[in-house]
């Protein structure tokens, strides 16, 4: 009975009443992953920090990941590197993103969502045993 009452969409339902309250923001589909990624402020006039975290949640527009780091605040814009690896042969892609929600967690981390403005470039180790050629 219990988890039939779970199931259903009666005003008792959690998911039910929020969705009912708050309008749905996200433009595009979550995926539950994992990756690894580096986050830095991007304003020379903050803190500096650098945060290595794996994701949560992702979508083509936003990421959310849980940290201890307490530099991050509402509007802070940030280079995130995604994904991360420090391998030579790596292909990390670099973004400028800007933190629009804090969330208090039951583990005592903070729940962060960032939105991606824009893609920097891909960050990639190239080494060579040639010279470059000659004009």
């Amino acid at each position: 009975m219990a988890t039939q009452d779970l199931m259903s969409k009666t005003p008792g339902n959690l998911s039910a009443v929020r969705a009912a309250s708050q309008p749905e923001r996200r433009g595009y589909r979550r995926c539950k992953i994992t990756q690894l990624m580096r986050i830095r402020p991007s304003d020379p006039e903050k803190e500096h920090f650098e945060d290595l975290r794996g994701t949560m949640s992702v979508s083509r527009s936003g990421v959310y990941f849980q940290t201890s780091e307490s530099g991050y605040e509402i509007g802070l814009r940030l280079f995130v590197t995604m994904p991360y690896s420090k391998e030579p042969s790596a292909i990390n892609r670099e973004y400028l993103a800007e933190v629009v929600r804090m969330d208090p967690r039951p583990n005592g981390l903070t729940g962060i969502g960032i939105k991606i403005l824009m893609e920097m470039g891909i960050q990639q180790h190239t080494y060579s045993f040639n010279p470059p050629p000659r004009r």
